[in-house]
């Protein structure tokens, strides 16, 4: 008999390949962007980011996290029709509260710009953010229906068309803006944005009509089956989305209090205002992408584990949970060990090799070692989100916030960006700490410190040692290979040591 993969594996395969694929291109689209509209240009586009995560917080992660819970416990209890009004509920409030966001922001933007963001070219770029608010409230719905079936395919496919058509219409609206010798504006990244969630969109919408249509004639018996009225799914999904909204939204707010005052603080340390949004934007539109890159993973394990762990947790299956805890938590610290080799060992060439700035080289090497207690923390974090322990992880969160916020506002001014760096790894080693801590109190797991951390400590070491003395860097060719070849050696020693367990 034909064995079958696991859901969580197919689709964590899904959406890693996906992912990577969509990163590979936002790298070459950030490279060329930088290029377009200089490193205070990233800065400025940046700044827009904390407006983004309030936004998101209140419209689409928490209702989506919702949809995909509900709906991997309409699957489990077989009420099939119960997870069909629980999406169709979801998509309603959230497109609901991204109209009344967006008409909000497109009319106060002037001032948002001015007296929020402290730049007042921020405000074109804050109306086109308002006009993608309802498109990614409903492309943020759609994918937590698919979410909560372990389906991936369809946003993982969403995800790809809206980076192919976001890179291809600003490479298109930049080359003929240079034709015609016209001047190049940071809105240009923000159109990208709008048209990329548009045809985003597009594809999931078609999808979901395909999908109701084949779910009708496949289960007939469907409107026979458990059915929540429209009140009572609405009012389910207001009593998850709420707490995760308000513990985003804090969040969100003291993000952007964060986001809007590093840029100040190194004024304070003697930068000019350019030279600030020109470090601002080398840290979060360069370097930080960097680091982020290999999460596409850990983000694809975490999209899939809260679903299954929600519907286990529905079965009171709890040898599961702590099965995929167990081997979550592993993988996540073996990739987190790997990329901070490559990047201590390499992060300074990357930065001059792809965006010919010695500085991201620099934040590259010192956010190398973030990698284990960031993909952990992620990994943890989604585990306890899926059991329902959203107020634990909120206030872990709050703590590893509060961290960075008091780098910002006290030792940046003496200290400069550097101090923010610190801040960030300390900020992640604390809630990676406690998300593990407490996700061992409720679901008793095996980790050996000697199998988990000491062996691919030791295998990263040997790998980049090998790989500098085989291969000298020369170019971006000798780059991509070295990297290639750590992860090869690397594998190869987890592999030869697996006996040690």
């Amino acid at each position: 008999m034909k064995r079958q993969a696991h859901p969580i594996i197919t689709g964590t395969l899904i959406l890693t390949a996906t992912g990577f694929l969509s990163r590979i291109l936002g790298f070459f689209y950030r490279i060329y962007l930088s290029n377009l509209i200089g490193a205070e240009g990233m800065g400025i586009y940046q700044l827009i980011a904390p407006v983004t995560g309030v936004c998101f917080a209140l419209c689409c992660g928490p209702i989506q996290t919702a949809i995909s819970r509900f709906v991997a416990q309409s699957l489990a209890t077989g009420h099939l029709k119960d997870g069909r009004s629980q999406f169709s509920a979801g998509l309603y409030l959230s497109e609901a509260i991204a109209v009344l966001l967006a008409g909000l922001i497109y009319v106060k933007a002037d001032f948002l710009a001015a007296a929020l963001l402290g730049e007042p070219r921020t405000a074109d770029l804050l109306r086109l953010l308002a006009l993608s608010l309802p498109i990614t409230a409903a492309h943020s719905a759609i994918n937590g229906y698919y979410y909560g079936k372990k389906k991936t395919e369809v946003p993982s496919l969403s995800q790809l068309a809206e980076q192919l058509v976001r890179v291809g219409v600003v490479c298109l609206i930049a080359n003929y803006y240079l034709a015609q010798g016209k001047e190049l504006t940071v809105t240009i990244a923000a159109l990208g944005l709008i048209v990329g969630e548009m045809a985003s969109l597009l594809v999931s919408f078609l999808a979901i009509r395909v999908t109701f249509f084949h779910e009708d004639l496949l289960f007939e018996d469907l409107s026979a089956t458990a059915s929540l009225h429209k009140s009572g799914a609405l009012r389910n999904i207001l009593l998850l989305a709420t707490p995760l909204a308000a513990n985003r939204l804090i969040l969100g707010v003291l993000q952007s209090i964060e986001a809007i005052q590093i840029p100040n603080r190194l004024q304070m340390s003697g930068l000019t205002s350019a030279d600030a949004l020109s470090v601002y934007g080398v840290l979060t539109g360069m370097s930080l992408p960097f680091i982020l890159f290999p999460s596409a993973l850990t983000n694809s394990v975490s999209v899939m584990l809260l679903p299954s762990v929600a519907e286990a947790q529905s079965v009171s299956d709890t040898d599961k949970i702590s099965r995929t805890t167990e081997l979550s938590i592993g993988y996540s610290v073996y990739l987190g060990i790997l990329c901070t080799g490559i990047f201590v060992a390499w992060g300074g060439e990357m930065g001059s090799l792809l965006f010919q700035n010695s500085d991201a080289g620099t934040y590259i090497t010192i956010l190398g070692w973030l990698c284990p207690f960031l993909y952990l923390a992620t990994t943890a974090g989604s585990i306890l989100n899926g059991m329902g322990k959203t107020a634990a992880t909120f206030v872990q969160n709050l703590a590893g916030l509060s961290i960075r916020l008091a780098f910002v506002f006290l030792l940046i001014p003496r200290y400069g960006i550097l101090a923010y760096l610190w801040g960030m790894l300390a900020s992640q080693l604390l809630v990676a700490g406690l998300h593990t801590f407490t996700l061992y109190r409720m679901i008793p797991f095996s980790f050996s410190a000697f199998y988990r951390v000491l062996r691919p400590m030791a295998a990263i070491a040997i790998a980049v040692r090998i790989t500098k003395h085989m291969l000298p860097l020369s170019g971006l060719p000798g780059l991509v290979a070295g990297c290639l070849l750590i992860c090869v050696f690397y594998l190869l020693f987890l592999l030869a040591t697996k006996w040690a367990k």
